[in-house]
């Protein structure tokens, strides 16, 4: 018996080491993508309601920062209030009754957020302002 030795059995293995690192990076870029793909990437500290509605259409998105920053749905325009209803009106042709989601940051004045309003009064133009929800 001493002639035919057993042989181990060789067992194929699979290296699962860095596995763990793989999958941790995986999760730390797709972490990453998501934070950077939010739509709304214009700083504003929106007035607070204690509710809030979310619209089933396209609106349009009008957005004023503090430093009077005019932006047509996130893009940044060279306009001023005053000539703000010329370019909206154009806007608004282009779709049946628009909807026009005002976002407004907290520091500009009543007066500013008049403005617009009546803007969006004369083009007979549904107007909607952005808040945020403060039972947060």
């Amino acid at each position: 018996m001493s002639r035919y030795r057993m042989r181990k059995k060789e067992e194929a293995e699979v290296a699962t080491e860095s596995l763990n690192d793989i999958m941790f990076f995986l999760m730390l870029f797709f972490l990453i993508v998501s934070t950077l793909v939010n739509p709304n990437v214009i700083k504003l500290m929106l007035p607070n309601s204690k509710s809030s509605a979310s619209m089933a259409k396209q609106p349009i998105t009008l957005t004023i920062t503090k430093d009077k920053l005019i932006f047509l749905n996130s893009e940044k325009t060279s306009i001023l209030i005053e000539n703000l209803e010329k370019r909206l009106q154009n806007i608004a042709e282009l779709k049946e009754n628009p909807t026009i989601v005002l976002r407004i940051d907290q520091s500009l004045s009543i007066q500013d957020l008049v403005n617009v309003l009546q803007i969006g009064n004369e083009l007979k133009v549904k107007m909607v302002l952005a808040t945020e929800n403060s039972k947060k």
